[in-house]
């Protein structure tokens, strides 16, 4: 029961369907096409599409995208991989010999060939009733027609403002009248309405073939990039089985490898040795066995995990319950373990979407440009902002992360469901590059182990162990943040909010849906 002294928001409930996102507009956007007889998956494209043109330093059609869909939110669960590979030429020695010794974020190098619009067409293909025809049209009308920007989406844009300047193509389709637009301001990109018309139109081949393509190429290569037209015309999505473990009588699911889910899945795996109910949900214990779980699951991922043909440990091998013994048998409660300082490269921006339809087809659902703004690196003449998610490769030759020509870097994107028996429970994430796995366990762990609702489990302070400094939201009060001092944690604040979450729980047998939104974005649930 939600105690109604704690200034939060309420949880929304519906009965035939639900969506969540981080803008009202994208949130609306879907429920119209859930209205209209949509499914989850087609509510999700639309609202992703539309989150591309008006969130633009989080998505967009030139990024990535990953998502988990059961149908009738019973039985089989479909991974989809929409993340893009390494242009064929490139390879570590290339970059070694030019005294390149990791990627330049802000480079062609950093781009990966776009996934999303091909991992569109393939959710749509085998779970959607209607084409972009119909759901490209909200995200058309706010890039030619305009947008009104939204705080966080103001606040994220002048962070960035020195990056867009020193873009390429940025300055001139991002900085209307040379800065950065603030809350309440109309943007109107026409040249990327004029992409997605003809993606609307002509599909998926659009894109990655066609004038589209070479504009995209050709920008990339004149500022030095290997890509060819051949590597995004051969572009496509891979679909996979999920990977899962058990926590609390749950089972909880995620994207393979390349995704990074496996390393929620390791820091459950983790936490499910402790007690976590003997400590206040904002305790000092909870936050340090947290903080310590995530340093551990970190680190096996940044030494193991990476596109899968690749990998040396297996994604099973790493979820088996003695795997890590050696450090998580010596976790203690009066201070830290002594672990290899591990430095991730990379804490992007993201947009995450749940839609459950009236069906009950489930769809958890994520994108993202990697970096905010990606590589702020705009195509000539498409309006189209490349990720720079290659970003995420080692040039490290030997690495299972190492950059290769066709390979899939490690990913920071990950999707999640929460299912039991056999059924959705509840589709979710917890957006916002590294944080990520932390994230997602933080929310799942203050459900199932201190029994909040979603709302209460996305709202609650958080923080970030990440490059040997434990992040900490302004929420988590002054003497939990002494308290971990204490007992050897480095400890900072946060600059602006920790991640972005939305969450969808099921209750199979009141026939009812409940949704939770994150106050640390612009978005809402909604439901009908």
């Amino acid at each position: 029961m939600r105690n109604f002294h704690f200034p939060g928001r309420s949880t929304v409930h519906a009965t035939n369907a639900m969506v969540a996102t981080s803008h009202p507009q994208a949130s609306l956007a879907a429920i119209e096409v859930l209205r209209e007889g949509g499914t989850a998956v087609d509510a999700a494209v639309a609202g992703s599409a539309v989150l591309g043109v008006i969130e633009p330093q989080s998505t967009g059609i030139g990024g990535d995208c990953f998502a988990l869909v059961q149908p009738r939110g019973e039985g089989k669960i479909v991974a989809y991989n929409g993340s893009g590979r390494a242009p064929k030429a490139a390879s570590a020695d290339w970059y070694l010999e030019r005294k390149i010794n990791s990627v330049p974020l802000t480079s062609a190098h950093a781009v990966s060939i776009p996934g999303v619009v091909d991992a569109f067409a393939t959710v749509l293909r085998d779970h959607g009733k209607f084409g972009f025809d119909r759901l490209l049209q909200p995200a058309i009308k706010a890039a030619e027609e305009g947008y009104v920007v939204a705080p966080r989406v103001a606040f994220d844009w002048k962070n960035q403002f020195e990056k867009l300047k020193a873009g390429t193509n940025t300055a001139r389709y991002l900085l209307p009248g040379g800065k950065p637009p603030v809350a309440g301001d109309v943007i109107r990109q026409p040249e990327l309405g004029k992409t997605l018309r003809a993606i609307a139109k002509d599909g998926r081949d659009a894109f990655y073939k066609g004038p589209i393509a070479e504009d995209l190429v050709e920008t990339l290569r004149g500022i030095g990039g290997l890509h060819t037209l051949d590597d995004f015309a051969a572009h496509t999505t891979e679909t996979t089985t999920p990977i899962g473990t058990m926590y609390k009588g749950y089972d909880f699911w995620q994207c393979p490898p390349n995704g990074p889910g496996v390393t929620a899945l390791l820091m459950l795996n983790i936490l499910s040795r402790f007690d976590l109910t003997k400590y206040a949900p904002v305790s000092v214990e909870r936050f340090h066995l947290e903080a310590e779980a995530a340093r551990i699951a970190y680190m096996n991922r940044e030494m193991h995990v990476a596109s899968p043909e690749h990998m040396k440990i297996n994604v099973a091998e790493m979820l088996e319950k003695g795997f890590a013994d050696e450090y998580i048998s010596k976790i203690r409660m009066d201070g830290m373990l002594d672990l290899p300082n591990v430095a991730p490269p990379m804490n992007p921006s993201t947009i995450y979407i749940t839609v459950v339809d009236k069906d009950r087809n489930v769809c958890s659902f994520i994108n993202s440009v990697a970096h905010s703004f990606g590589s702020a690196i705009v195509s000539n003449k498409t309006g189209v902002l490349f990720q720079n998610r290659a970003g995420g490769f080692r040039i490290q030759p030997g690495h299972p992360n190492c950059i290769e020509g066709g390979k899939r870097p490690l990913h920071t994107i990950m999707p999640g469901l929460l299912t039991k028996g056999g059924r959705s429970v509840m589709p979710f994430a917890v957006m916002g590059g590294q944080y990520q796995p932390t994230g997602q366990t933080h929310l799942l762990t203050n459900i199932l182990d201190y029994g909040c609702d979603v709302q209460e489990a996305i709202d609650m302070p958080r923080g970030l162990h990440y490059e040997g400094q434990y992040q900490l939201e302004d929420g988590v009060p002054a003497a939990i943040v002494q308290g971990l001092q204490k007992l050897g944690h480095k400890t900072t604040s946060v600059v602006g909010p920790l991640g972005g979450a939305q969450a969808i729980w099921i209750d199979w047998d009141k026939g009812t849906l409940t949704g939770g939104s994150d106050p640390r974005k612009d978005g809402c649930a909604l439901g009908y």
